[in-house]
């Protein structure tokens, strides 16, 4: 076994788990998901059939990660925060089929206690802060505070607020990678100072 199962966990036959990934206490990975390398499942996250979670993911304690949800690389997501996979849940009606995908793109934050609905893109390096509600697509780098869910600022690669405006035209460097962050309308595109 190339990763770190917890006896209390439950990973069920045919699941795929990375290399140097840790599965913690009280932890169901069902037979389908596909969990990529260094990724850490925290106390009681719960992981559907039909999820992939890239490599560097951080999922921290009491995530249910369900049918339909993509993670990619370096995603965290915080303590306790939800996912949803059905828009109108009744539980006198059966809507399996009207499973909606959820995406969160790479680096992205998603912090404690924040719900994202069902059928939402989360863009790269996003930030959603804690409790947040998210019922929209997320840009790129943007940070996301309260309920409904809304556009505060932008934040970094790094994890740190830029000092951009919402819309317009503007430039900024992080003073700790050197990374360019120009701001042209509604959309922040980055200059990596040191692009491989």
């Amino acid at each position: 076994m190339s990763h770190y199962q917890h006896p209390s966990a439950i990973v069920d036959e045919g699941a795929q788990i990375g290399e140097g990934s840790r599965v913690w206490h009280f932890v169901h990975v069902c037979s389908g998901a596909r969990i990529g390398a260094g990724v850490s499942l925290g106390q009681n996250v719960f992981v559907g059939n039909k999820v992939v979670i890239g490599d560097q993911c951080k999922v921290q304690n009491n995530v249910s990660v369900y049918d339909n949800v993509t993670l990619e690389e370096g995603v965290f997501c915080g303590p306790s925060m939800v996912f949803t996979n059905v828009y109108n849940p009744r539980g006198l009606i059966e809507r399996k089929d009207q499973y909606r995908d959820t995406l969160v793109k790479r680096g992205a934050t998603l912090g404690a206690n924040s719900t994202i609905v069902c059928g939402v893109t989360i863009g790269a390096y996003a930030f959603v802060g804690a409790g947040a509600v998210v019922n929209k697509d997320v840009p790129d780098y943007a940070l996301i505070m309260g309920v409904p869910g809304r556009q505060r600022g932008w934040m970094s690669a790094y994890g740190e607020q830029l000092d951009l405006p919402l819309t317009g035209e503007a430039s900024i460097t992080c003073p700790h990678t050197g990374d360019v962050y120009n701001l042209s309308g509604s959309v922040v595109t980055r200059e990596e100072a040191f692009a491989s």
